[in-house]
């Protein structure tokens, strides 16, 4: 099954797609590099955070959410989540007649190329570390030693709006400590919530180990893609920022946004996903 966008055009929007707020540091990104571009951003905020949740769980969450940016005439799906990418990309890139980009490749690509002494450490969710997609794709480099931790109560703080409390640090010093001692010098932060806590993550590590965000590199990935392909916004463009959430209350994803990321989203409306069927094998 593929399905093609409603709405044809550079100047349609951007999909954006994360499990709650994390994702916003990507669109923020993308605006920044490509201020030309109109996005639509959809949090799924009503069954966050997916890093617990069981992997076949995940795929049919996102590429619900997926369906429903399709169906809205994207010109581009981003998936900023890093547990949905280890869990369906692919399925993505089959399902969709619109250019899909993720975030793990490129942070990939920059923690190769950043680190000096080939130990590289990752952060992320139970489910993108127990997928192992970020060791896979490093460990293809055999000078690379990657160091993988799970650091689950990060995206609980993030998304309850607690980013420099002395329990954030606290947390921080007991998840990443054995990465510290491990000498690594590069730090992935393997979750777009985890930007929000660079403060705490970048004081325990320490002012030699470099951290690599997947924000930025994304964005880049994502002009790329537009350039390659004749999507980019023409320069008449009057870009415009949408924002969506699959939660009960509008008011708590403002008030959240607000607090991340001061006033950028100034509104979002509720949306319902379809459940979808999808092939077993």
């Amino acid at each position: 099954m593929t399905l093609r966008p409603t709405r044809d055009g550079a100047d349609a929007p951007i999909g954006i797609f994360d499990s709650g707020v994390g994702g916003l540091t990507v669109a923020r990104a993308v605006s920044a590099l490509l201020p030309r571009e109109s996005i639509l951003y959809l949090g799924d905020t009503a069954r966050s955070p997916y890093g617990p949740k069981p992997i076949a769980d995940v795929r049919r969450y996102s590429l619900e959410v997926l369906d429903t940016l399709v169906e809205q005439g994207v010109k581009m799906l981003v998936i900023a989540c890093n547990t949905a990418s280890a869990a369906m990309l692919r399925d993505a890139r089959e399902r969709y007649d619109v250019p899909v980009v993720e975030v793990i490749g490129p942070a990939v690509r920059t923690a190769m190329s950043t680190t000096r002494n080939g130990r590289i450490g990752v952060i992320g969710t139970a489910g993108t570390i127990s997928s192992g997609a970020y060791q896979d794709m490093l460990e293809v480099n055999e000078r690379l030693t990657v160091f993988a931790r799970a650091c689950p109560r990060f995206v609980e703080f993030v998304e309850a709006g607690v980013t420099g409390t002395p329990e954030v640090l606290a947390v921080a010093e007991d998840y990443l400590a054995p990465l510290r001692h491990a000498g690594v010098d590069t730090l992935v932060l393997g979750c777009t919530h985890y930007p929000f806590l660079e403060g705490a993550i970048s004081y325990v590590m320490g002012p030699d180990v470099s951290l690599v965000s997947s924000d930025t590199e994304t964005a880049k990935d994502v002009y790329r893609q537009l350039v390659s392909r004749d999507l980019l916004a023409g320069p008449d463009a009057a870009p415009t920022h949408v924002y969506e959430a699959t939660g009960a209350s509008a008011d708590e994803f403002l008030d959240l946004a607000h607090r991340l990321m001061g006033r950028e989203v100034s509104a979002v409306r509720l949306v319902q996903t379809g459940a979808i069927d999808l092939p077993t094998g």
